[in-house]
């Protein structure tokens, strides 16, 4: 394939995922809007990683439920899902994956509403190997997604179509964990939905909020520190 061939392609690619993304209900916004303010909120403080492990950069699992319970204060059904698939004929790799759902019920007699929200986005569809054309295609996608399945199969299919296009074009082998069908499984196959955590008392929400807080020196501190070096102590024998 020419360059100016891939060229449009990514060209439409880009153009169709546009007109996906721009098509959003009023609940989608809502969602998103909520989602937004709540990653803003947990980075804000002092980082979104509240868990034992203590991790220097965002914990991705204490992102989810951070973001979770936010979207559950706000009046939505948030849960953090469990997506696991095995291999199949059309799946040639089994995996895992984890993310946030919202489920409204609908009005008249239409079924529940489900939101998907990924954080991490537009990193799922990364690849150290592509080409230019394709890094400046994902470079576009949005960080966090919030839409419904059917609007997420789309983007799927077209930025997955994309990437096949461009390595067959470098002659390089598209990974399975790469293809349109696996990508999907990870949002779209069934899922656990994880129920609400038990409040904290009091005590542990003082205990956790100030686990992660990072120790303050009084000035008495610091002028005891300046001292320290010209301070000789005698030995002392221990018997």
């Amino acid at each position: 394939m020419g360059d100016g061939v891939l060229t449009k392609v990514i060209f439409f690619s880009w153009f169709f995922i546009q007109v996906l993304l721009s098509r959003n209900s009023s609940l989608e916004t809502q969602i998103r809007r909520e989602t937004e303010a709540a990653i803003r909120h947990l980075r804000s403080e002092a980082g979104a990683c509240s868990c034992s492990r203590n991790a220097a950069n965002e914990c991705r699992e204490c992102l989810l439920r951070g973001v979770t319970e936010r979207l559950r204060d706000a009046g939505y059904n948030s849960a953090v899902c469990n997506s696991k698939w095995t291999t199949s004929s059309s799946i040639p790799k089994a995996g895992e994956h984890t993310y946030i759902d919202v489920v409204e019920a609908a009005d008249g007699t239409k079924g529940p509403v489900r939101v998907v929200i990924e954080v991490c986005f537009r990193a799922e569809f990364e690849m150290a190997r592509a080409s230019e054309e394709y890094r400046r295609l994902v470079y576009r996608l949005p960080e966090v997604f919030v839409g419904k399945p059917e609007k997420l199969r789309g983007v799927i299919k077209t930025v997955c179509a994309a990437a096949k296009k461009c390595m067959e074009d470098n002659k390089m082998h598209m990974a399975p964990w790469r293809k349109s069908k696996y990508m999907q499984a990870k949002w779209l196959t069934p899922c656990e939905r994880e129920p609400p955590r038990a409040a904290l008392s009091p005590t542990e929400a003082a205990f956790s909020a100030n686990r992660h807080r990072k120790p303050q020196a009084s000035m008495l501190t610091f002028d005891l520190l300046d001292k320290l070096p010209g301070l000789h102590w005698p030995a002392v024998r221990v018997l």
